[in-house]
C-alpha cells in the first residue's frame, strides 16, 4: 500500500511539474507574441547593430553624365565582325566626374573609358567594342558604369542582330583529294 502511495505521489508530481514547464511555455510564447505585435503595431523598422548610417551626398560633391544616346543599334552584322561605338558624355554637375570602374554583361563586349576627373562643362567617352564570334541572333550587350553621380550606377547598351555564318561555307567538306 505504501508503495502504491508513493507511486501516486510521484505521479502527481510529474503531471504537476509538466502542467507547470507547459504554462511557463506558454507564458514565454504569449510574452513574444505580444512583443510581435507591438513591433507591427508600431510600423518602426529594426536597425540591426551592424548597419551604417548613412546621409545624402551633397550634389556639389557629384558630377553627372549628359550623354547624347545611351543606346547604339548596330544593326545587321555578319558573325565574327567587330562592332565598335564611343558613347560620349558631358559632366553637367558641380564636381569633377570621376569613372570608378565599368562591366561589360558578358565576355563578348570590352570597355574602354575617360581615367581622368573629367571637371564640371567637360567631355569625356565611354568606348564599347563588341566581337560577334560564336554569337547569332539578337544581341544587347550592356556595360555598367560606377561614378561619383547620382544615382551611382549607369547603365550603356549596345544592340542589333548577328546573322550566323553558314556551315563549311569558309572551310571545305570532307578530305582533299591530289
Amino acid at each position: 500500500m505504501k508503495i502504491k502511495l508513493l507511486s501516486v505521489f510521484a505521479l502527481v508530481l510529474v503531471l504537476a511539474s509538466s502542467c507547470e514547464q507547459k504554462d511557463d511555455q506558454a507564458a514565454k510564447i504569449q510574452a513574444l507574441e505580444d512583443k510581435i505585435a507591438q513591433l507591427e503595431n508600431k510600423n518602426t523598422a529594426v536597425t540591426p547593430v551592424n548597419a551604417q548610417t548613412t546621409t545624402s551626398a551633397d550634389p556639389s560633391t557629384l558630377g553627372q553624365f549628359q550623354f547624347a544616346e545611351m543606346e547604339y543599334d548596330f544593326g545587321n552584322i555578319n558573325e565574327g565582325q567587330v562592332v565598335e561605338h564611343v558613347f560620349n558624355f558631358t559632366n553637367n554637375g558641380q564636381a569633377p566626374l570621376v569613372i570608378s570602374n565599368i562591366t561589360a554583361s558578358c565576355g563578348c563586349t570590352s570597355p574602354d573609358w575617360t581615367k581622368t576627373p573629367v571637371n564640371p562643362g567637360e567631355e569625356g567617352f565611354v568606348k564599347v567594342v563588341f566581337n560577334s564570334a560564336a554569337k547569332s541572333g539578337a544581341q544587347a550587350p550592356t556595360v555598367t558604369i560606377q561614378a561619383n553621380t547620382n544615382p551611382t550606377v549607369t547603365r550603356l547598351r549596345l544592340k542589333g542582330s548577328v546573322t550566323p555564318k553558314l556551315a563549311g561555307a569558309s572551310a571545305p567538306a570532307g578530305p582533299l583529294k591530289r
